[in-house]
């Protein structure tokens, strides 16, 4: 059975930061399978449940909704307007579990590379 999840996503290293940024990053409400991967059957079903919020130095910049788009492209939309939007690459492929790294592109074409630093049932 799908579980909703907190995962925190935290900036990997990356030029200008070759240590990554733990106050840089997303947190997500998401749905997960047993293996760690999105579950958009379960966000349909519970879109009101899917959130982000954006980090900066630890404190909040943005927030929004975790969706799924077409062609099954997840998307973090924040409500601040379409030009925050974040999607994440290959997302429906990755395992949100401590340790693995997942990638976000961003509308002005930037990829950032994130980890996955906390994962916990909600």
């Amino acid at each position: 059975m799908t579980q909703f999840h907190h995962v925190r996503l935290e900036l990997a290293r990356e030029p200008g930061h070759p240590a990554g940024d733990p106050t840089d990053g997303y947190d997500l409400v998401a749905p997960l399978d047993a293996d760690g991967r999105l579950d958009g059957d379960a966000l349909r079903g519970e879109p009101e449940r899917g959130r982000v919020r954006r980090f900066s130095r630890d404190e909040t910049v943005d927030t929004g909704q975790l969706r799924q788009g077409p062609g099954g492209r997840w998307i973090l939309d924040m409500e601040q307007g379409d030009a925050e939007d974040a999607v994440g690459f290959r997302f429906g492929e990755e395992r949100f579990v401590v340790g693995e790294y997942v990638s976000l592109s961003l509308p002005s074409g930037d990829q950032h590379t994130y980890v996955v630093a906390r994962v916990v049932e909600v």
